[in-house]
């Protein structure tokens, strides 16, 4: 949540804004100032050729998660997720597709998920983000993936959609 004016550093007060409800007020610049918050990307990575989902553990933790990382400012989503996914895996994502976002309380950060497909893994090699990596089947990776987590949310719910389609 805001404190302070991002203008003049003026501590904010609550006051009330006719159709919106409560919203932080700045008593130095006159101006309502709206909740700022993080975006980022995840994606769903899939191997054309195998068909299999890219997988990745890292920062030092034991489980799987999606690729993702933080959209720069000015930048379009579409834009970062073939960034994200060059800068951490080395690969070049062919087409992108949106899935849906969710915010992420914990870091304050609406998360906008993507699956994305590469041809296949020649191009893999992944930075010093990435501790490791393998790409499972689509029921691996739900088994796999950190469970009760948000990428697991976003994973099941594109696995779930594909699963419906193909009924």
């Amino acid at each position: 949540m805001n404190k302070f004016c991002q203008e003049c550093g003026t501590e904010l007060i609550d006051k009330e804004l006719k159709g919106e409800g409560i919203v932080p007020y700045c008593t130095t610049c006159k101006q309502f100032r709206f909740l700022l918050y993080n975006v980022a990307v995840s994606m769903i990575v899939i191997n054309k050729k195998t068909d299999k989902i890219l997988l990745i553990q890292q920062y030092g933790k034991p489980v799987y998660v999606l690729v993702a990382g933080y959209v720069n400012r000015g930048e379009e989503l579409e834009h970062a997720v073939i960034r994200e996914i060059k800068e951490e895996t080395g690969m070049t994502a062919v087409s992108a597709k949106f899935n849906r976002t969710k915010f992420y309380e914990p870091s304050n950060t609406l998360m906008c998920n993507f699956t994305a497909f590469v041809e296949d893994d020649r191009e893999l090699h992944p930075n010093n983000e990435i501790d490791s990596y393998k790409w499972f089947t689509r029921d691996e990776a739900r088994q796999y993936i950190l469970q009760n987590s948000l990428a697991s949310s976003f994973l099941n719910a594109y696995l779930d959609e594909k699963q419906k389609v193909s009924t």
